[in-house]
């Protein structure tokens, strides 16, 4: 029985959301996925605001303001006023910070690589396909 495009499509959805779950579970350390989120995101948006955060978190701003306040107790992250806006608290990555957003993504590559290892040849060549077709499903957005 040949599979739909649609089964394809959940299967592929399914995967990877389960891949997604063990990679955040592999690479954390001392932080949650929240906070692993958010330093990705701070790095990402270099000096965001909350309300930057909030939106690209898909996340309330009390939750945010939370975060940011367990996150600098920690001293991840170090946050200022807006010399635009005294109303508005910009944020940014601490050298410890950027420290920690370096090693979750070190674990995750090499949680990967370890699996990649364990494939035989010809499936480690099926890999390096999947990931050019994961590159190409990607590349208009």
């Amino acid at each position: 029985m040949e599979t739909t495009t649609s089964e394809s499509a959940a299967r592929l959805r399914r995967a990877i959301t389960r891949l997604n779950r063990r990679l955040r579970h592999s690479a954390l350390g001392g932080v949650t996925p929240a906070q692993a989120s958010l330093l990705a995101s701070i790095a990402k948006l270099e000096r965001p605001s909350l309300g930057d955060l909030a939106l690209a978190e898909q996340i309330q701003p009390p939750s945010v303001t939370r975060l940011v306040k367990d996150m600098m107790k920690a001293g991840l992250i170090s946050s200022a006023s807006d010399p635009s806006d005294r109303r508005s608290t910009r944020v940014r990555l601490t050298a410890q910070g950027r420290r920690e957003l370096t090693a979750i993504r070190q674990r995750k590559t090499e949680f990967l690589e370890r699996k990649l290892l364990a494939l035989s040849p010809v499936d480690q060549r099926q890999a390096e396909k999947l990931v050019s077709f994961l590159e190409m499903l990607l590349e208009d957005e």
